[in-house]
């Protein structure tokens, strides 16, 4: 996981290991297939209170390498298109972190009973509002 840069620029490792399942095959198109499964173990800061959380990532991908755009516009779209190096390679570990990517939340926060911050606090108070004319009382005098 220490090789997952960009992963590790929005949260902090948990587990030192990454779990990949790869899967190849060829369909029966003749198509390379590409299928597996991956999970992680990141800690995330929640956006409420400002705490790390324990939060899993898991992702299931299907892929078939493409060598070029060509290639690529050929490919059915129940797979995902991955596009070979230039030395005919995928590289798998960008390949995940990508999809790790992703998958992480939006907005990263622990579930309500779980955060130390009161969820339903309010900060200051709201003024009332101003009783403002209908501008469409105009059009009813012209009636």
């Amino acid at each position: 996981m220490s090789e997952m840069t960009r992963l590790l620029a929005v949260s902090e490792k948990r587990s030192e290991q990454v779990q990949v399942s790869v899967k190849f095959d060829v369909d029966e198109r003749g198509l390379t297939v590409m299928s597996g499964t991956a999970s992680a173990l990141v800690a995330l800061t929640c956006q409420r209170c400002n705490e790390f959380f324990d939060y899993e990532l898991k992702i299931e991908f299907i892929f078939s390498p493409a060598k070029n755009e060509e290639a690529a516009e050929n490919i059915p779209s129940y797979y995902d298109v991955i596009e070979l190096n230039e030395d005919g390679e995928v590289n798998l570990l960008e390949l995940v972190e990508e999809e790790f990517l992703l998958v992480l939340p939006l907005i990263p926060r622990h579930e309500i009973k779980d955060c130390s911050a009161d969820a339903d606090s309010v900060w200051g108070e709201l003024p009332e509002e101003l009783e403002k004319p209908n501008p469409f009382d105009v059009l009813k005098q012209l009636k």
